[in-house]
């Protein structure tokens, strides 16, 4: 597959660990927002999310790229984020773009976004994914993409990454991202040479069924019933969220959920007895974010939160989360 005259790059992904040490590492902040892939050939911008969808014209933004880098085609990593009132990225901010097609003139002024870019794959008449890290990033500052609604963040080496945690939890940000100097990109492969350290778990989930609410949730949905594959490729159910929706939220998953019904569950195991009672099920079709404290030795996500949906993961990616 091609975009333009370029081949598909998916983005390489970090893998989930404790933060490391020692030299050859460096450390930027975890960007808490929508993964692109940006091609930019021609004065023509195209903007792919994880999941191979072109997200362009939801972010209508970056159509302007091309006036700021140079001629030839150019292929860049970042994340699309929406920043709070502190400045620092909200992914329930972003929410409210990440489902619109072609956003209108007031969304746009309301919930503007940047693109915080942090590789560049490819430059000129040459791909740079077999070059390392160091290099890579080194070709990117020489870009200038410093400032408005594009930037380039910067990244720290020399054992600060436990000083760059102090950093994040301090300006309530998702965490650090470790990165081997000498690492090479590989497209669509989740590797140990880059680690992803966040203050709070958070994981994926499929959205398999619901029960329905009561008080003033009456009439709505009370919980979502979740479920994510197991290493033999079960769907498997990993609990149920009741927290951290909003009204809006809740009227925009009950309208995705409705044509979605099913008389059975879709689990290839049993769920527990209290969970399964008055439930409504769904087919696995919508892919969601919960962020939570621990799972418990059967599997369950404990005091999980609701983060909102991902139309950028397809059900296949997410995988059950393991008891630690």
């Amino acid at each position: 597959m091609k975009v333009g005259s370029l081949p598909l790059l998916r983005p390489m992904l970090a893998t989930l660990g404790e933060l490391p040490t020692g030299p050859g590492w460096s450390y930027e902040f975890k960007w808490d927002g929508v993964r692109a892939i940006v091609y930019v050939e021609a004065g023509d911008v195209r903007v792919l999310s994880r999941n191979d969808k072109e997200i362009a014209a939801s972010y209508p933004e970056l159509r302007g790229l091309p006036d700021r880098l140079p001629a030839g085609p150019v292929v860049l990593d970042g994340e699309i984020v929406a920043l709070d009132s502190a400045g620092a990225p909200s992914f329930s901010r972003l929410q409210q773009r990440m489902h619109v097609r072609e956003p209108g003139t007031a969304l746009l002024g309301r919930v503007p976004v940047h693109l915080y870019v942090f590789d560049v794959l490819h430059l000129g008449r040459r791909s740079t994914v077999g070059q390392p890290y160091r290099e890579r990033r080194a070709q990117l500052d020489e870009l200038g993409l410093s400032g408005g609604l594009v930037d380039t963040p910067p990244y720290w080496a020399d054992g600060r990454g436990a000083d760059l945690m102090a950093v994040a939890a301090e300006r309530g940000l998702e965490g650090v991202v470790a990165k081997r100097l000498d690492s090479p990109y590989q497209p669509g492969v989740r590797s140990r040479l880059w680690i992803k350290t966040p203050h709070n778990a958070t994981t994926e989930v499929v959205i398999c069924g619901s029960k329905p609410g009561a008080g003033r949730r009456a009439g709505t949905i009370g919980a979502l019933l979740l479920g994510a594959y197991d290493p033999a490729g079960r769907l498997v159910y990993i609990g149920k969220v009741g927290t951290g929706f909003t009204n809006r939220m809740l009227d925009d998953l009950g309208a995705r959920l409705a044509p979605l019904r099913r008389t059975g569950p879709p689990f290839d195991g049993p769920v527990p007895r209290p969970d399964a009672r008055d439930a409504s099920w769904v087919e696995p079709r919508l892919v969601g974010e919960v962020e939570y404290r621990t799972v418990s030795p059967e599997g369950r996500l404990r005091h999980p939160s609701w983060r909102g949906l991902r139309p950028d993961r397809d059900t296949g990616e997410v995988k059950a989360p393991v008891a630690g």
